[in-house]
């Protein structure tokens, strides 16, 4: 049996097969050797990738095109915090902010590892200096401060450094009189920063408050899988607009933990993005594919209102 053969006796590629022969067919195929968070590339050298929800393969090249959606069901595949940027904001339009604060390792942190070890092995294989990537852009023709978490980044985990460029992007937005935009995707507080970490929720959350409180501006946030612990303690239920990707999975304590503790039995799906919509939580549930038309009709009308003061960020 061929190669072809068994992929479409295993019914598992979606209309991908032939994409790929004539891609295949015009050519060497160029490496996509970046792993994608839930998508498992490890084992095809970056090519093909296993949807962890229904087993399909995917030739990540498409489904990269296809804002990392699975095409068999709808289910939303982990991006990281440049492809969610190139996605949000308009070409062209992004000017990063902060780029240069790394983080220090202040208790001289040890476990299997060092801390210094972790931070550093992360900066090798993101690219980045820390868990978020923050600046300012155009979405939909609007100026907005927007911040990205990226979870391949240690987890998304909230020290000082994410602590410090949120609330720095937040005042930026206060003082122009800018919508303020921060798509979440963390795994809770850095334990390795220990109370260090911890104090950066009310950090963001007091920044906030001057943002939305006092100056009447414009916080949007938007939970992505997952949004856990500090994150979603702090920034990520105090949006004045709560978005939430499909499935997003949203919790302050996980799901094993709460068995645990209480010893009864969480049913599946209980803390997933269309359950907490049902119980109040986030106020839309939005794919993937229209979010930035969705943000461009939430923040543009923010910036037309009478009583908002426009200014230019730059």
């Amino acid at each position: 049996m061929s190669v072809i053969n068994w992929f479409e006796d295993r019914r598992k590629f979606g209309g991908l097969i032939g994409a790929f022969l004539e891609e295949a067919s015009r050519g060497p195929l160029s490496g996509e050797g970046e792993k994608d968070g839930r998508l498992n590339t490890s084992s095809n050298k970056g090519l093909w990738a296993r949807c962890d929800n229904c087993g399909n393969m995917l030739y990540v090249k498409f489904s990269k095109q296809n804002k990392s959606v699975c095409e068999e069901r709808g289910y939303h595949l982990s991006m990281n915090s440049t492809e969610r940027i190139e996605l949000s904001v308009d070409r062209n339009t992004w000017i990063p902010m902060d780029e240069d604060m790394i983080a220090k390792d202040s208790l001289g942190f040890l476990d299997e590892d060092s801390y210094r070890t972790r931070v550093t092995t992360s900066q090798g294989k993101t690219g980045l200096t820390d868990a978020v990537q923050t600046g300012i852009g155009y979405i939909g023709g609007t100026l907005v401060a927007l911040g990205v978490m990226d979870f391949h980044f240690m987890g998304g985990s909230m020290g000082s450094v994410v602590g410090e460029k949120i609330t720095r992007s937040t005042e930026y937005a206060t003082q122009k009189s800018s919508p303020l935009i921060l798509i979440c995707a963390s795994g809770g507080a850095r334990m390795q920063e220990g109370t260090l970490s911890s104090m950066q929720m009310a950090k963001i959350s007091s920044a906030l408050q001057i943002h939305q409180i006092q100056q009447k501006l414009l916080y949007i946030s938007i939970l992505t899988y997952p949004t856990t612990g500090g994150v979603t303690a702090s920034s990520g239920m105090l949006g004045d607009i709560i978005i939430a990707e499909s499935e997003a999975y949203t919790a302050f304590a996980g799901k094993r933990v709460i068995e645990q503790t209480l010893r009864q039995k969480i049913p599946d799906g209980f803390q997933a993005a269309e359950s907490l919509f049902d119980n109040g939580l986030p106020d839309l549930i939005v794919p993937r594919n229209l979010s930035k038309g969705v943000l461009s009709e939430i923040s543009g009308p923010f910036l037309s209102a009478p009583c908002s003061q426009k200014s230019q960020l730059i």
